[in-house]
């Protein structure tokens, strides 16, 4: 009994460090939409240097590995792949952007909320793209999900700024779906940190016609936060959060990846005393619990496939949900 009981704490002490590491990773994806909100330059700039910054740092990172012979190789094996990398990274950029603009328009906590709302997408797009039934659960909670998105809109109001930044939450939830689809082929085929990094690539190379040819906010007071936003809560937290996923259980990272909405409110109060209203509190919280709901099964599924032995499995489906935010 003792050597038993030993042997629990060894695993609770072994099991606290990646824990802590996921939470970090979390809450650095939440502070990516504060940074958002706290600068003056446009959400189109955001977003440009997010992925230029990540990419660069991504690119380095698994160069050196590659080098170093502590990564596979990062080729792209055949044509339809190339094909896949470059819609996902477009699909990035719009996603990206989107966000931004939501949490610019209407703040962090519209904004991380109603990116929450994926799993209602991928409910009614998950059949289309892998020849799936549409099953009655996830019917059940887009309905729910939908309810709590009207309960964030202000039936009867005037407010321009929060009905554009809830459309552009939605068209973030809605482009973010399909990057995670997308992403389920990819990751089978490729390491996690390779996807991303060619997604981000390709996300940069698209995004710079757009800047040359649209007009936007730049200030170059904003360079030390938004370098933070690409190395930090993105390149960096993407690698605490994947690096985790070997040695915590995935309903553990489904709850865990559950509160980037918590954290990113908790830190729009801190740093920008951006407080949520009763209404995105109700409307978050039923928007939160069914995303929860939606992660904590998939966990299920995951866990059982993974006790069957194949564990790439169990890190594709949290991966998926966590490795582009």
């Amino acid at each position: 009994m003792a050597q038993l009981a030993d042997t629990e704490k060894l695993t609770a002490k072994s099991n606290a460090l990646p824990i802590m590491k996921a939470h970090l990773a979390v809450m650095l994806f939440g502070l990516a939409g504060v940074i958002g909100r706290g600068v003056v330059s446009s959400a189109l700039v955001v977003t440009f240097a997010r992925v230029l910054f990540s990419s660069v740092t991504l690119a380095s990172v698994l160069f050196f590995r590659t080098r170093t012979g502590k990564a596979g190789k990062a080729n792209i094996l055949c044509r339809t792949d190339s094909w896949l990398f470059l819609a996902a990274g477009v699909v990035m950029a719009a996603h990206w952007f989107l966000f931004m603009a939501s949490i610019q328009c209407s703040g962090v906590a519209v904004g991380t909320i109603t990116f929450a709302t994926f799993p209602l997408f991928v409910t009614f797009l998950e059949p289309l793209f892998f020849h799936e039934r549409i099953s009655r659960q996830g019917i059940v909670q887009a309905v729910i999900m939908l309810a709590g998105v009207m309960v964030l809109a202000p039936i009867g109001e005037v407010n321009d700024g929060l009905w554009l930044g809830l459309a552009y939450g939605m068209g973030s939830s809605l482009t973010y779906a399909v990057l995670s689809l997308l992403n389920r082929r990819l990751s089978t085929r490729y390491e996690s940190g390779v996807v991303c990094m060619y997604e981000q690539v390709v996300a940069t190379v698209a995004l710079l016609p757009v800047l040359v040819f649209s007009t936007y906010v730049f200030d170059s007071g904003d360079i030390p936060q938004l370098i933070v936003l690409g190395v930090v809560c993105t390149a960096l937290a993407h690698s605490l959060f994947v690096g985790t996923l070997k040695r915590i259980k995935v309903r553990t990272a489904g709850i865990i990846s559950g509160l980037e909405a918590i954290y990113g409110i908790a830190l729009s109060c801190l740093l920008l005393s951006e407080f949520p209203t009763l209404r995105q509190i109700v409307g978050g919280a039923i928007i939160l619990g069914v995303a929860l709901w939606a992660s904590l099964k998939a966990a299920d599924t995951a866990d059982a496939v993974g006790t069957a032995g194949t564990t790439d499995a169990v890190d594709t489906v949290v991966s998926d949900d966590t490795a582009d935010r």
